[in-house]
């Protein structure tokens, strides 16, 4: 007889949230409504308050609702953030957790923002053009602690120029997922007057309307940096055993 997988029961905040969820997704209770009680619910599913609470939290941790004190919970609205803070917790724990997903997030990356760039070459207008010139004039006189923040911001503001509040969420979410994962590579020292200038060509192409050169110009950059980022990541593994060893040899 073949192996059977064991039937495993699911915890029943679990349940609850799915039910929550469906009747959300009704439309049972709209933006902006609120919830029935922590006690209608605990009666409504004959569950016991840390069942009830557990689920609520999972709902306001995906952005669903708000939870104030003394108060029944809120459904919010649904809006771009929202639905990619839904799928959040998987991103990190994939990049946590398979490091070939961190090669996949920098190729999506470059297929994401050359597309960016390309619409912003087209539809950039002087405001928008204007506004990236502040963000690379910031990015260069920006301190150590805040180069990093300006180059987000400088990738974003190209995003806005879409005028798609979905581009803009994965933009951000994008550079969180790097940020948190891939911190001590996506700040590279001595790298700045480089990053500086590379923006800046771009932003030239898209003051332009250059739709192919700042494509070329966005790949040159991203490429340029994902090279470097992976010679330092085989540095610092080659370094690590020397270190761990010179820690040992401490008296």
């Amino acid at each position: 007889m073949n192996a059977i997988d064991p039937i495993r029961r699911r915890k029943l905040s679990h349940e609850v949230l799915d039910r929550l969820l469906a009747r959300i997704r009704d439309g049972e209770w709209t933006e902006g409504g609120h919830l029935p009680s922590e006690r209608m619910l605990m009666e409504g599913f004959a569950v016991g308050r840390p069942v009830v609470r557990e689920a609520l939290q999972a709902l306001e941790r995906m952005k669903l609702i708000s939870i104030a004190h003394g108060e029944r919970a809120r459904v919010l609205p649904l809006n771009a953030q929202t639905v990619t803070a839904q799928v959040a917790d998987i991103a990190r724990h994939l990049l946590a957790t398979s490091p070939q997903t961190m090669e996949q997030l920098k190729e999506a990356r470059l297929f994401f923002e050359v597309g960016m760039v390309r619409l912003a070459a087209e539809r950039a207008t002087k405001a928008d053009v204007a506004r990236l010139r502040a963000a690379v004039e910031a990015q260069r006189s920006a301190s150590d602690p805040m180069f990093l923040q300006r180059d987000m911001e400088f990738h974003r503001a190209i995003a806005a120029i879409s005028g798609n509040a979905i581009y803009v969420a994965l933009s951000q979410a994008i550079f969180d997922w790097l940020g948190q994962f891939h911190v001590s590579l996506v700040r590279i020292h001595g790298a700045e007057n480089v990053t500086v200038a590379e923006h800046l060509k771009i932003c030239e192409r898209i003051a332009a309307h250059d739709v192919d050169g700042a494509a070329a110009a966005m790949t040159a950059h991203l490429t340029r940096a994902s090279k470097l980022y992976r010679r330092l990541e085989r540095s610092a593994a080659a370094a690590a055993p020397a270190a761990r060893t010179r820690r040992k040899r401490k008296p």
